[in-house]
């Protein structure tokens, strides 16, 4: 029996004492919470995005299973949840998923459509507060601390407002999490999927957060939880068995990062500015292929790309990575930091090939891919000259010349000679 708390009709915005049924409109789509007026600090994820839009502007699809991403030799950008009912994932590759559901239909995403369509849903977030801190076309987190006297509702109020505007006005569904911190309103906006709307409130943090496996972690992926249960570190129960120090001791700053979100603590604010943590593109190419020219045009348009969407955000990053999938499927990750961060695609090109030169990886590859990370302001770019390689400098200036050039004349006006191999 649900208990007297502080409840919210998602359909028909209604508040009330918390009961199954909302009283005005009896949808069972109820939200009640001890803590559902208090808390401020929300995540909002739309449902899969990209096949939500797909299925907005074509009816027909509407009831049929639906990927959204490449070609046979591409991967998933995301699909439907019929899709995922029958195992398809994201960045799942799609000779896969089209194995596990064959009846499915499959288009190339229209990003265009989507940008538009992110650009309406922000403008909808932006009435509600300036705290928005985007993550990616569909998801963003909200500050919403102090809204209540300039809307005249709490918080929960206005995120059941926007997704229904979201549903009603674009025709796209989102899932909100509702909690204290960052951390628990990501964690919360995923519980509850599709049009979902899930509360992690302070006084349940602990018990809520222990029986869970340290995956629910945001960043604790592959690797990291084989690193972890190597040291038997399974759920959260177990690290918040370690000590602080031990924590730091085995595992440098993430241990750090692990002992405070073990315990359901995240200072970090939601910020409209929040530098990205890395810069990256890749390619599949449509034939495996061992061609070293061609890798090495590839390698160069890919720098190129980065380098152009680093000065873009005027960015620039201490280390750069190489990525590399070999066409049985084994994945080759490299990193190398720099003496000073770059943001030109010359150091990105010849530090990234230097690597998969030293990689010994023989071909053929399916997939390439180069990117910074360890992101800083650009002002902090290439400012110490290379005393090992004297023609450094007069690379960079070129590059910066043709900069100029491609800005008044466009992108075509210099190609450079390796770029069409």
């Amino acid at each position: 029996m649900i208990g007297i708390m502080p409840a919210l009709c998602r359909d028909c915005l209604t508040r009330f004492t918390a009961g199954a049924r909302c009283p005005a409109c009896r949808s069972p789509r109820v939200v009640a919470h001890e803590e559902l007026e208090a808390l401020s600090i929300a995540h909002m994820d739309c449902d899969a995005f990209y096949a939500s839009v797909e299925k907005r502007d074509n009816p027909d699809l509407r009831d049929r299973p639906l990927i959204v991403g490449g070609g046979t030799r591409g991967v998933v950008s995301t699909c439907c949840y019929l899709a995922r009912i029958r195992g398809v994932r994201s960045a799942m590759p799609m000779f896969q998923a089209r194995a596990l559901c064959p009846e499915a239909v499959v288009i190339a995403p229209r990003m265009q459509v989507y940008a538009e369509v992110s650009r309406r849903i922000r403008a909808l977030m932006e009435e509600l507060t300036p705290d928005i801190e985007p993550l990616s076309l569909d998801e963003a987190f909200l500050d919403l601390s102090g809204t209540a006297r300039l809307h005249g509702a709490p918080p929960a109020v206005l995120l059941a407002r926007l997704t229904k505007r979201m549903e009603d006005e674009i025709g796209v569904t989102g899932s909100v999490g509702l909690s204290h911190n960052k951390f628990l309103a990501k964690i919360a906006s995923d519980l509850d999927k599709p049009r979902g709307f899930s509360v992690i409130g302070r006084a349940e943090t602990r018990a809520f957060l222990t029986p869970k496996p340290v995956g629910i972690i945001w960043g604790v992926g592959t690797a990291s939880r084989a690193a972890l249960e190597s040291a038997g570190i399974r759920t959260i129960a177990d690290l918040l068995r370690w000590e602080r120090a031990d924590l730091i001791a085995r595992f440098g700053q993430m241990g750090e990062r692990l002992w405070h979100l073990a315990r359901g603590e995240d200072r970090r604010r939601v910020s409209r500015d929040a530098v990205p943590k890395s810069i990256s593109k890749e390619t599949t190419f449509s034939e495996d292929t061992a061609d070293a020219d061609l890798l090495d045009g590839h390698l160069w348009r890919l720098a190129e790309q980065v380098a152009d969407r680093a000065k873009a955000k005027d960015l620039a990053g201490r280390t750069v990575t190489l990525k590399l999938k070999r066409g049985d499927f084994q994945l080759i990750s490299r990193r190398q930091a720099l003496g000073d961060p770059t943001r030109l695609a010359d150091r990105i090109y010849r530090t990234a090939r230097e690597m998969m030169d030293r990689s010994g990886t023989p071909g053929p590859f399916r997939l390439i891919g180069v990117g910074i990370a360890d992101l800083c302001p650009g002002t902090e770019a290439d400012r110490s000259p290379d005393l090992l390689d004297p023609e450094a400098s007069r690379r960079a200036a070129a590059e910066r010349a043709a900069d100029a050039i491609r800005a008044r004349f466009g992108k075509e006006a210099i190609i450079k000679g390796r770029a069409l191999r």
